[in-house]
């Protein structure tokens, strides 16, 4: 993912300013590091009324351009990290709890300070940007380095989330059916149970919220945590845009909200889609797919975005575990979502970079 954002970083203006889009919009994306290997830096050639040795008897050493100093990097794993990405936390751009490893979550968020900042988007922490941020916040206390573990929050997949959603319906806090992913339905059960328990409603699972509420349920059954899910047969879209009837084309219609793939003007698959919110509406237009990132996670959302193929800026078609459980009841941050998981993987495999993308009325 590194590298194709990288390669991003340094192509013509309009590649670079798609992927600086990917740190402002609804849907989000990682950032990325360029390298600064200082090979350009070279050694004064001597002017014709100085000989080369010039520099060595004066005892004086030519001036080379230096490459500025890297004090954090991917893939580091210290207490400055640590500290980094409570700084990081304590301006809004680290919404994770700090680690210590810089991995893609912390990337993008450098990556995102260093836009707002004006500082040029690498991802890495060279020595003027670490400069900026230690002076822009202030030294992270014990509790911000180390903050209470939690053992669910906000991104979560998993069985035990399953579990926990499963506990909350019986408690009437979780109307919906376990998905296993830990999102904004799930924030919201989570701060009612907290609210009537009378603990701290953060919306996050620390111990003292899975106690209270393992103490006042029973464990799940098979079926309460994994109830069949019936997915509609999607029909065939009748009438296709004339921008989709030639060549290779996500053809995207919001009346029928559908999702067509059309190769020549034959439809191949269509699936089923939900857009985004009317304060985050999905962009209509024609475009086209300038990258995939199989297995996705936005940085600004911190939640999953599998089978991602983005179109325009941060908006991308890509798989939604909400949509697949709890349908139009929600919406995208501006993403087109599909809910059929073996469909998208599918198209993920067969799209390439490059396809024509049209959304529609």
């Amino acid at each position: 993912m590194r590298s194709a954002l990288l390669r991003r970083l340094a192509a013509p203006a309009v590649a670079s300013a798609a992927v600086a889009a990917l740190l402002l919009t609804g849907c989000s994306a990682q950032g990325a590091e360029s390298s600064g290997s200082g090979d350009d830096a070279s050694s004064a050639t001597p002017s014709e009324d100085e000989s080369p040795g010039d520099d060595a008897e004066s005892g004086q050493e030519s001036p080379e351009e230096q490459a500025e100093e890297v004090v954090l990097d991917f893939g580091d794993e210290s207490e400055q990290v640590r500290e980094l990405q409570a700084r990081l936390a304590s301006l809004g751009h680290f919404l994770a709890q700090p680690t210590g490893y810089y991995g893609d979550v912390t990337l993008g968020a450098v990556s995102e300070y260093q836009r707002a900042a004006g500082i040029e988007v690498s991802g890495t922490v060279f020595a003027s940007t670490w400069s900026a941020l230690t002076g822009a916040t202030e030294a992270p206390g014990q509790e911000e380095l180390f903050p209470p573990q939690q053992i669910l929050g906000y991104g979560d997949n998993s069985d035990q989330v399953r579990e926990l959603q499963a506990r909350l319906g019986q408690l009437g806090h979780f109307e919906e059916n376990p998905t296993g992913y830990y999102g904004d339905v799930t924030t919201a059960a989570v701060t009612a149970f907290q609210q009537a328990a009378g603990i701290e409603a953060s919306g996050t699972v620390f111990e003292p919220t899975w106690e209270a509420l393992t103490g006042q349920t029973e464990a799940p059954s098979q079926e309460e945590m994994f109830p069949p899910v019936e997915i509609p047969e999607v029909e065939p879209a009748q009438e296709l845009d004339e921008r989709c009837l030639t060549g290779r084309v996500l053809c995207i219609s919001k009346t029928s909200q559908t999702l067509s793939w059309v190769v020549d003007g034959e439809v191949r698959t269509t699936v089923d889609v939900r857009f985004g919110a009317e304060e985050t509406p999905t962009r209509e237009g024609e475009f086209e797919v300038y990258w995939k990132s199989r297995n996705h996670h936005s940085t600004l959302y911190d939640s999953p975005m599998p089978y991602a193929m983005f179109f325009d800026g941060g908006q991308a078609v890509h798989y939604s575990q909400d949509f697949a459980a709890n349908g139009y009841n929600g919406a995208s941050h501006g993403c087109v979502n599909v809910r059929d998981e073996g469909a998208i993987a599918q198209l993920f495999d067969e799209v390439q970079e490059g396809d024509r993308v049209v959304v529609y009325w």
